[in-house]
């Protein structure tokens, strides 16, 4: 069966928490916590409207899952954002493009004027590369506003991606 992108869920949330944990405690992309529980995690992922997430699913498994929304309330809410987050085991498989095709579109088609990445990891050079592909560029960096586990102080991209309304 064809990998599905649909709605996130709660009921969803005990087959991305593995993922999320494990990510997030690598320490290369995500400035959460280390040791957030997985309801904090749960509440940070699944925002309630106008946030909204998604999940990647292939034959039952989630494979990868993104949250999206408005980057700022009230005079900035035409721009959105997004974080993503896939499965370790299900890298290298277009899972992150197929997200962030997803998340364009999905910003398209509900009015945004562009999405902004805030916080995009310089040493996570996958990520940088899917993003430019998409047509975002990095408009900035925050020289080392990231701790990075393999190494160290690192800058964070601010990453903008104009888009047609």
């Amino acid at each position: 069966m064809d990998p599905a992108i649909r709605p996130a869920t709660s009921d969803d949330w005990p087959a991305i928490w593995p993922f999320f944990r494990e990510i997030v405690a690598a320490g290369e992309t995500y400035a959460y916590p280390d040791d957030l529980t997985s309801a904090q995690a749960r509440d940070l992922w699944l925002e309630p409207a106008p946030g909204h997430a998604v999940v990647l699913e292939e034959d039952g498994e989630i494979l990868g899952t993104a949250k999206m929304g408005p980057n700022r309330p009230g005079r900035g809410d035409h721009v959105g954002t997004a974080s993503f987050m896939v499965s370790p085991s299900a890298r290298g498989r277009g899972v992150g493009r197929r997200l962030g095709e997803h998340v364009v579109q999905w910003h398209r088609d509900a009015g945004f004027r562009a999405i902004q990445f805030n916080a995009v990891v310089e040493t996570n050079t996958a990520a940088v590369a899917l993003w430019q592909s998409l047509g975002f560029r990095v408009v900035g960096t925050v020289p080392e506003a990231f701790r990075s586990s393999a190494h160290g102080l690192v800058g964070l991209h601010v990453m903008h991606l104009p888009l047609s309304v």
